[in-house]
């Protein structure tokens, strides 16, 4: 599960991506337009360290983007090529959001999405002592392939055209950077749908 903070960001998620994004070699949009966003889903740090969140976003009138990012209360060694930018949290402090693709946290957890249908974490907040579980804004389909998932190294390979390739231990994952509707490979995937986009659109598939 991964809980929630009312709180309040700066700059926003959505301020920071509309100056990264530009720079990506996958962007399409308007550059320099307000980022929209989409829907979005989590997964769940099993040491509860680290923040893990995909968000789906526009830049402009363009096309959704996929951007996995991760939250964390220190640099990351080794990151910066990764860094999104840091932003101060009125409940947790300084973060520091990184490009989730080049981060050790990442790919085992997508791993379990793609291979063996591990789904999204439950989002809650803690309200007056109870928790507050907030309604996922998207759907969430892996696959079940039988295959382990797999442990080992983890490390983020190049960017091949639209899609940014991610290892861990002897499996190669693709992120979809602008997602689309296609079919899942037998490999394995990730498939996802939000209200206004009823057919699934292929988020990530094993290689």
């Amino acid at each position: 599960m991964a809980l929630l903070h009312r709180a309040e960001l700066r700059p926003s998620k959505l301020e920071l991506l509309a100056g990264w994004l530009p720079g990506r070699q996958w962007f399409a949009g308007e550059a320099g337009a307000p980022v929209t966003r989409v829907a979005a889903y989590r997964f769940d740090d099993p040491a509860g360290e680290v923040g893990i969140e995909t968000l789906l976003v526009r830049a402009g009138d363009g096309p959704v983007l996929q951007v996995p990012l991760t939250y964390r209360g220190a640099p990351l060694a080794g990151a910066d090529g990764h860094l999104v930018g840091v932003i101060e949290h009125s409940v947790l402090g300084r973060r520091w959001a990184y490009d989730a693709c080049g981060d050790p946290v990442y790919p085992p957890l997508l791993a379990a999405a793609v291979l063996a249908d591990a789904g999204q974490a439950e989002e809650y907040f803690e309200v007056d002592g109870k928790r507050e579980v907030r309604p996922v804004s998207m759907t969430l389909t892996g696959s079940r392939t039988g295959r382990p998932v797999p442990t080992g190294p983890v490390s983020a390979g190049p960017v091949d055209g639209g899609v940014t390739v991610v290892r861990v231990g002897d499996v190669e994952l693709a992120v979809v950077r602008r997602p689309v509707p296609a079919d899942v490979p037998e490999a394995g995937g990730l498939a996802g749908a939000w209200p206004g986009q009823d057919e699934p659109v292929l988020l990530a598939y094993a290689r």
